[in-house]
């Protein structure tokens, strides 16, 4: 065995290309600044929008966007156990068929056989149930938005509205009408409940006609309730109300008009408190029995402002109201009678109301 080599250790020459010039690397790269692995382990985690190394977990960027393609599937939500890929824009519910459809376009001078097959198409693609619907939709949102109340009645009123046209249960009857009434009941489901009064105010249709399509709708949804009722519990299963699409509400109390009436008479709500206060006692006392909950709610909040010590006069109340001043008069001669029943006696004690400030009936 001979002696150790002596000298420098030996070194390997990189190649490199003579003809080649040099360039700098501009190529970036995200690397964990814990890890330090070349190449990096990242993980872009889509779900979370992060990217994330896979060694330690560190959070290398947030917010990131996910590039990948749009297909899903919902095969395991879909009761025919087919494969209906999410393509294109969502169903709307409150419309019938599939509601993807293609249009054949023609310019000022397109052909005359491009001319032809877009009215043949439009023929075909044209469904008159569809048009009355979005006729009626269109109407029922700018009563809707008349009335100011929120998306929900809208939604509402066009779901009820479209149960009724599915059934075609009241051909030959005024659709202004049908549409009245199914606003009507929107509201009383979503608890802003409205007078005949004020929807007949937006949507010029007479109380007396609203009155009796409330009628007629509130049979056609009872015997529709009970029959899908019957159907299920036939089948074997367990009945749930809420996928009914109606709700049976009862009918509009005084307490649920203090509340409206005093925002538009900009009173406090103290005085608002006071006055739903003072209606379920007057309810519940029967002391304004066969009157109106309309004239009920007026007569509260007229005296309710001048226990509150915000006073409105019985004028102002009848405006926002839609009734008389004579009918609030004479409901509250009534009321004052028994106004030592109608205040609690513990607003009394701790000076929040007086009856000394209520005006002589």
């Amino acid at each position: 065995m001979g002696p150790p080599a002596t000298g420098p250790p030996a070194t390997t020459a990189l190649a490199v290309k003579p003809d080649e010039p040099w360039t700098e690397n501009l190529t970036m790269r995200v690397i964990c600044k814990d890890c330090k692995e070349d190449p990096p382990n990242v993980v872009e985690d889509f779900a979370a929008g992060d990217m994330i190394c896979g060694s330690c977990g560190l959070v290398l960027g947030d917010r990131i966007v996910d590039t990948r393609s749009e297909w899903r599937t919902f095969t395991n939500d879909d009761q025919n156990n087919d494969d209906p890929s999410r393509v294109g824009d969502g169903a709307n519910p409150l419309l019938n068929g599939a509601q993807l459809q293609t249009s054949i376009a023609f310019g000022g001078g397109a052909a005359a056989k491009s001319r032809d097959l877009s009215r043949a198409q439009n023929k075909v693609n044209n469904d008159k149930s569809t048009k009355t619907l979005l006729a009626a939709y269109k109407q029922i949102g700018a009563f809707c938005d008349g009335m100011s109340t929120s998306k929900s009645v809208s939604d509402t009123s066009k779901h009820l509205f479209k149960i009724v046209h599915d059934e075609s249960a009241f051909r030959g009857k005024s659709q202004d009408s049908l549409i009245a009434a199914c606003i009507f009941i929107a509201c009383r489901q979503c608890k802003v409940a409205r007078t005949f009064r004020e929807v007949q105010d937006v949507t010029k249709v007479s109380k007396a006609e609203i009155g009796r399509a409330f009628k007629y709708l509130e049979k056609f949804f009872a015997a529709r309730n009970e029959k899908m009722k019957a159907a299920v519990v036939e089948a074997g299963g367990v009945y749930n109300p809420d996928g009914s699409g109606y709700d049976t509400v009862e009918s509009t109390t005084p307490k649920d008009l203090c509340t409206r009436f005093c925002n538009l008479l900009d009173l406090s709500q103290k005085c608002t408190r006071l006055s739903q206060d003072v209606a379920v006692k007057t309810e519940m006392s029967g002391i304004l029995a066969g009157r109106s909950p309309i004239s009920t709610a007026a007569a509260c909040i007229y005296m309710a402002s001048y226990l509150a010590g915000e006073p409105k006069s019985a004028k102002d109340v009848a405006i926002v109201a839609g009734v008389s001043d004579g009918t609030i008069r004479n409901a509250y001669k009534i009321m004052f009678g028994e106004k030592e029943k109608l205040v609690r006696k513990d607003w009394t004690a701790q000076g929040k109301v007086d009856l000394k400030r209520l005006p002589p009936a």
